[in-house]
């Protein structure tokens, strides 16, 4: 038994979602939330080099959507270590029958979820409430030169972000990703 449970995300087979096993008592509880072995035996073999975390002072902050290109593109393992997020991918494959269509799933400190998001996908999300903090997991480390973005809010692709009474708090870089039309060929399958 791996310890976790691994689901696709809707129509992704590659982007799963990824439920470790958690142990509770009087003190709360206790969670293995990542596992090489665990997740070998689940057929997720990636090696991870960087963890990065973030925390959002503000509901309704947005953060995508990004990815990064080759050579230093990068899987992605997701989760929340404080309060929730409106997680979404993109598919930004050419080639791929779900080129521009995006998926979303609420990850949260309560729920214990973890998303695998993998190379050809944006990423983007919007805390579902204040000091949000997010941790997530790389397969490749930074690269400035190769930080790339899509619009977060392009009518082509038709995301509900939840924002309906709140005002979006964003940063200068992600109000100026390019339109899904206008992005180069990155990611061909």
């Amino acid at each position: 038994m791996s310890g976790i449970k691994v689901t696709q995300l809707g129509r992704f087979p590659d982007v799963k979602l990824i439920e470790a096993r958690r142990f509770e008592d009087a003190r709360g509880f206790f969670s293995e939330t990542y596992s090489q072995r665990a997740f070998a035996e689940a057929g997720i073999d990636i090696a991870f080099v960087q963890d990065n975390q973030s925390c959002s002072a503000d509901k309704g902050t947005v953060r995508g959507l990004h990815f990064q290109t080759y050579p230093f593109a990068q899987d992605k393992l997701v989760r929340v270590l404080r309060g929730s997020i409106l997680d979404v991918v993109v598919d930004i494959r050419h080639g791929s029958p779900t080129f521009g269509q995006h998926e979303k799933v609420v990850l949260s400190a309560a729920n214990g979820l973890q998303l695998l998001v993998p190379i050809g996908f944006a990423h983007g999300l919007v805390t579902l409430e204040p000091e949000t903090e997010v941790f997530y997991k790389v397969s490749n480390f930074y690269s400035a030169a190769n930080d790339g973005g899509l619009l977060w809010n392009d009518p082509a692709l038709g995301i509900d972000w939840q924002l309906a009474t709140t005002e979006p708090v964003l940063s200068d870089k992600d109000r100026k990703h390019p339109l899904l039309a206008d992005l180069p060929h990155h990611f061909e399958i």
